[in-house]
């Protein structure tokens, strides 16, 4: 069954239903979460599914499951950040990086150059840049998926994709080690990404 139908079915008091959809995305709301909130990534996953058993009629005609439960997990995200606010201090996604509240605990270990290089360039855009990136590249989602998830039209989503890509190669540029450095990772960009995903998951 596709998600919908299993959605309707954990509607309906299927539980195997609902296992089966955590399950389908626990890797993939982990990398989400690791990759900006280290060790707490398990206990935000929980209360991402939470919301979900919680508010899942409320899903909109046309927008994917996919979206609506990445769209939890963004708000579940923002919630966090906002915990870790200092006195005052606003906190707005589109300025503050994960970078501004500290190292992010975690286990991951990017053995190749590229990879690291990527890693630290995205930890330093803008969190919602970050999620941007890497729900385009990680989680394959579309313009109109990623514009359900930040709750934006997809004319605007595409705006930032651009934008969150150009911030992203202002990074590399400033962080690389060396000219060639920068070119390899700049050039096979979708590729290196890919890698970094691949080396979230693998990671423990």
């Amino acid at each position: 069954m596709d998600e919908q139908q299993l959605l309707g079915a954990w509607r309906d008091g299927d539980e195997d239903a609902g296992e089966i959809l955590f399950e389908r995305y626990y890797e993939s709301l982990s990398r989400f979460f690791r990759s900006k909130a280290g060790e707490q990534a398990p206990d935000l996953i929980q209360r991402t599914f939470l919301v979900l058993v919680e508010t899942q009629s409320r899903i909109r005609e046309g927008t994917t499951f996919q979206a609506y439960l990445f769209g939890i997990a963004r708000n579940i995200l923002l919630e966090h950040y906002r915990g870790k606010r200092r006195d005052g201090e606003r906190f707005d996604p589109a300025e503050r990086s994960v970078e501004d509240y500290g190292p992010t605990p975690t286990t991951l270990i990017a053995q190749v150059q590229e990879t690291q290089l990527l890693l630290q360039a995205l930890r330093k855009i803008p969190v919602e840049s970050q999620m941007i990136l890497e729900l385009y590249y990680w989680e394959s989602m579309t313009a109109k998926d990623i514009g359900d998830v930040l709750e934006i039209p997809e004319g605007t989503a595409r705006t930032r994709i651009r934008r969150a890509k150009q911030l992203l190669e202002t990074q590399l540029a400033s962080l690389a080690a060396s000219p060639a450095l920068l070119q390899s990772t700049v050039s096979d960009l979708e590729s290196w990404a890919v890698k970094l995903r691949d080396a979230l998951k693998l990671k423990k």
